[in-house]
C-alpha cells in the first residue's frame, strides 16, 4: 500500500503539490475565523449536572442585571492609618466622579459603610462591568479608563486606590502574556532551524518544516472553525498555542523521519526518486501508525465530561490528520523533486558516520539489555512515586507576577476583609415552584450560613426583582477563594451544611468561582480516570495492528503511563519539593496527556518499527537492539530535542503556570525520547527476544530464511 502510495507521489510530484495548492487557499479563503467559535469562559465548558452550572443558569434568569465581570476599587490612606469618616465621606465622591465619567461597559459603582473593612484599613467600590463575552477586549479598556480617572479624582486627599479583580489582573499581565507566547513562536522557529541545521547542514532542510508546517497551520485552523461551526463547538481561547504546539512538534517529528530515512537510502545508492519510494514504503508505515495513535488519543477526549476536553479532541484529531497526509503526499513529493539538493551545500549526507554516538549507545544496549532495562525502568520509577504527592493548584493569581497593580489592590483588600472577599461563593435560595420567599425565609438561611464550615462573613441578601422565588446571598470564605483548601471546603462541606441549612419548602444551590473550581475538580478527576485507560487501549490495539503482535503493544502501553507519572512526579518534586509551592496548575494532567502521552507515543512507534525491520533482516535480538538504536537513535534524539527545547523555552516566563508547563511537558519529551525510547524500549525488545512478537511472528526475515541459530555478542565493531 505504501509502496503503491509512493510510487504515486513520486510520479505526479507537481500535480500533488499543485493540488495542495490550491487546497490550501480554497480552505483559507472559505472558512470562518477561529475566533467565531472561541470561548473564555472556563465554567462553560462544565457539563449541566454540575450544580455551579445550576446555580449559573439561575442567576442568569433572576439577576440578568448582573455584570459579566467585577472590577473592585480597592481605596486606603497613603499613611496606612486607618481611614476617617472624611475618607470615607471622600471615598463616596470618587464613586459618584469616576459614574460621572461614563465609562463604557461600567456600572454600579458601589460602595458604603458595609463596603468598609472592620479594621478601617482599606474601602472598596464594586464597579460592574459589562460586556457580551467574558473575554471582550472592552472590559480591558473599562479597566484601563477606570484606573485613569483615579488618580485626579484623589489628587491632594491623602488617599490612594487601585483596582482588583480577574480583568485588572489580565490587563496588568496582558503584555507578560503575550510577550510569552510570542516567545514560544519565535524559539519554535529558531530551534527548528538551528537544530536541523547542525544534523544536516542544509538551510533548506532546516527551511522545509517551516515553511510547510505554516500553511498547514493555516489550513487547519479554517478546517477547525469550519467544524467548529458546523457542530456547534466552542473552544478555549488556549487552542490557537496548542495547535501550533502540536502542529510543529509531531510535524516536525514526521518530517525528520523521512528526511533521516531518505538519506540512509540515497547513502545506500538510491536514485532520488527510488529513495523516496522506498522511504514512503518503509516510514509511511510508522508515520501513519504513530498519528493514528495520536488522532485516538485526542478523540478519546470526547468521553470528557469537561467540554474543554471534548471540543480539544477534534480540533486537534484534525490538526494531526492534515499533517499526516501533508507527511504522506506533500513532503514526499517536494523532497523527490529536490533530491540531494535538499541536504545542499553538505557533502556530509554522503558519508555514514564512523564510530558515532548512537552507535556506541546502541552497542551498550545490545550488551547489557538487563542492565539497561533495570536503570532506566529504576530512573521512570523514582520519578513517578512523585505523584503521591500531587497538589492540584487553581490559583492562577498566586502564579502572576506580585508587583502589580492588581496584585498589590488584592492583598490590601484581602488583609482588610475576609480571604474569600476579592471571589465571594454565591448561594442562591430557591423555592424552585415560583412561590415566592418570604422575608423570614431570607433572614434565617442568611444567619443559618453564617454557622457554616470555612464561612468568615455573610454579606446582605439581594432579593430577584424579576423572580420573588429566589434570592443571593454571598458567603465570604475565610480561606483563598482558589486555593485547595477552599475547593475542598466548598466540595466536601459547605455545599452539604448549605443544603441542609435551606429552610422548609426551599433549596440552595451553591455557585460562584471556588464552586466552580470545585466541580472542574470533580470533572477532571473523573475524566482522567476514564481518558487515560481507554486512550492506553485504543493505542495499544493500534501498535497490535501495526506490530501483528499481542505482548510488545503491552510493554510499550505500560512504558508511556509510567513515563507520563514519570514526568508528573518530577514536576511535583521541583514545584512542590523544592520551591514549596501548594500544586501545580490543575491543567497539567491533561497538558502531559496531549503531549507527552500522545506525542511521545510516536518515539515509542519509531523505534520499535525499527526493531522490528532489524529483526526481519536476520539479526538476533540483542543485534537489532543495537542497530535499531544506531539508526532510530539521532531521529528519535532531534525530534525530541526541538519539541522539549521549545517547551523550555516557557521556563523563561515569569508566570508560575507557564513555568510549570513548560518543564513538565521538555521534561516528559526528554525522558520520552532518551530515557523510554532509546533504552528502555530497545533493551526491553532486546531482554524479551523473539516472544515479544508473538503471536504474529512481526521478527521473521522477508526473504523466508532462518533465524541465526544462537543470539551472537554484539561488540562496537560488529555494529
Amino acid at each position: 500500500m505504501f509502496e503503491r502510495l509512493g510510487r504515486f507521489v513520486v510520479g505526479k510530484a507537481w500535480w500533488v503539490i499543485g493540488g495542495w495548492v490550491l487546497a490550501a487557499i480554497a480552505i483559507i479563503v472559505a472558512s470562518p475565523s477561529l475566533s467565531d467559535i472561541t470561548s473564555a469562559d472556563q465554567e462553560s465548558f462544565l457539563p449541566r449536572s454540575y450544580e455551579s452550572v445550576q446555580a449559573t443558569e439561575l442567576a442568569t434568569k433572576a439577576f440578568p442585571q448582573a455584570a459579566t465581570a467585577t472590577a473592585t476599587v480597592v481605596v486606603k490612606r497613603g499613611d496606612g492609618k486607618p481611614l476617617t469618616p472624611a475618607d470615607e465621606a471622600r471615598v463616596g465622591q470618587l464613586a459618584q466622579a469616576l459614574k460621572g465619567r461614563n465609562i463604557p461597559q461600567a456600572a454600579g459603582y458601589l460602595t458604603g459603610p458595609q463596603a468598609v473593612a472592620p479594621d478601617k484599613s482599606v474601602q472598596i467600590i464594586s464597579v460592574g462591568l459589562d460586556a457580551d463575552t467574558p473575554d471582550d477586549p472592552k472590559l480591558l479598556d473599562a479597566v484601563r479608563d477606570l484606573r485613569a480617572g483615579l488618580g485626579p479624582e484623589l489628587a491632594g486627599s491623602g488617599l490612594t486606590a487601585g483596582v482588583a479583580g480577574d480583568v485588572a489582573s489580565f490587563v496588568d499581565n496582558e503584555d507578560t502574556f503575550n510577550s510569552a507566547f510570542a516567545i514560544v513562536g519565535v524559539a519554535t522557529i529558531i530551534l527548528i532551524i538551528g537544530l536541523i541545521l547542525i544534523i544536516f547542514r542544509s538551510p533548506i532542510a532546516a527551511l522545509l518544516p517551516v515553511v510547510v508546517i505554516s500553511v498547514v497551520m493555516s489550513v487547519t485552523t479554517g478546517l477547525v472553525a469550519a467544524a467548529g461551526t458546523a457542530f456547534d463547538l466552542n473552544v478555549s481561547q488556549d487552542l490557537q498555542t496548542i495547535l501550533l504546539i502540536v502542529l510543529f512538534g509531531i510535524g516536525t517529528d514526521y518530517i525528520l523521519f523521512l528526511l533521516f530515512r531518505y538519506r540512509e537510502r540515497l547513502r545506500a545508492g538510491d536514485d532520488k526518486r527510488t529513495a523516496m519510494i522506498v522511504t514512503v514504503q518503509r516510514v509511511g508505515e510508522v508515520i501513519t501508525s504513530a498519528a493514528g495513535a495520536v488522532i485516538v488519543a485526542f478523540l478519546v477526549l470526547l468521553l470528557a465530561s469537561l467540554g474543554f476536553f471534548g471540543s480539544l479532541g477534534p480540533a486537534l484529531a484534525i490538526a494531526v490528520g492534515v499533517m499526516l497526509i501533508t507527511s504522506l503526499t506533500l513532503i514526499p513529493a517536494v523532497v523527490s523533486l529536490l533530491g540531494r539538493w535538499v541536504f545542499w551545500p553538505s557533502k556530509a549526507w554522503q558519508r555514514t558516520p564512523k564510530a558515532s554516538l548512537s552507535r556506541r549507545l546502541g552497542a551498550a544496549v545490545g550488551r547489557r539489555p538487563a542492565v539497561v532495562a533495570a536503570a532506566s525502568g529504576a530512573l521512570l520509577v523514582a520519578l513517578a512515586a512523585g505523584v503521591l504527592g500531587y497538589q492540584a493548584d487553581y490559583d492562577f493569581s498566586a502564579g502572576f507576577p506580585q508587583d502589580t497593580e492588581s496584585a498589590r489592590a488584592a492583598k490590601d483588600l484581602q488583609r482588610g476583609f475576609a480571604a474569600g472577599a476579592l471571589a465571594p461563593t454565591e448561594v442562591y435560595l430557591t423555592t424552585g415552584n415560583g412561590t415566592p420567599l418570604t422575608d423570614q425565609q431570607v433572614n434565617d438561611f442568611a444567619a443559618a450560613s453564617a454557622d457554616a464550615p470555612g464561612v468568615a462573613r455573610v454579606q446582605p441578601a439581594e432579593r430577584s426583582t424579576t423572580d420573588p422565588s429566589v434570592a443571593r446571598i454571598n458567603l465570604l470564605l475565610d480561606e483563598n477563594p482558589v486555593s485547595n483548601e477552599a475547593i475542598t471546603l466548598v466540595r466536601d462541606d459547605l455545599r452539604d451544611a448549605l443544603h441542609d441549612k435551606a429552610p422548609s419548602g426551599t433549596k440552595a444551590l451553591v455557585g460562584g468561582p471556588t464552586a466552580i473550581f470545585a466541580d472542574i475538580n470533580s470533572a477532571n478527576n473523573r475524566d482522567l480516570s476514564v481518558i487515560l485507560p481507554v486512550a492506553a487501549g485504543l493505542i495499544a490495539l493500534i501498535l497490535a495492528l501495526l506490530l501483528r503482535s499481542l505482548v510488545a503493544p503491552i510493554y510499550l502501553v505500560i512504558a508511556v503511563l509510567l513515563n507520563f507519572a514519570a514526568t508528573l512526579g518530577a514536576t511535583v518534586y521541583v514545584f512542590q519539593g523544592l520551591q514549596g509551592n501548594p500544586g501545580v496548575t490543575f491543567q497539567l494532567p491533561i497538558i502531559l496527556y496531549l503531549f507527552v502521552v500522545a506525542i511521545g507515543t510516536d518515539y515509542n512507534i519509531l523505534m520499535i518499527a525499527r526493531l522490528r525491520e532489524e529483526a526481519r533482516e536476520g539479526h538476533e535480538p540483542h543485534q537489532a537492539a543495537a542497530i535499531g538504536v544506531e539508526h532510530a537513535g539521532p531521529t528519535v534524539a532531534a525530534a525530541g530535542l526541538i519539541l522539549a527545547g521549545t517547551f523550555g523555552v516557557l521556563m523563561l516566563a515569569p508566570i508560575s503556570f507557564l513555568q510549570q508547563m513548560g518543564f513538565a511537558v521538555a521534561i516528559g519529551i526528554v525522558l520520552s525520547a532518551f530515557v523510554m525510547s532509546m533504552f528502555f524500549v530497545p533493551a526491553l525488545t532486546g531482554l524479551i527476544g523473539h516472544k515479544a512478537w508473538w503471536p504474529g511472528h512481526g521478527d521473521e526475515r522477508r526473504d523466508g530464511g532462518g533465524r541465526h541459530a544462537a543470539p551472537e555478542p554484539v561488540s562496537e565493531a560488529q555494529v
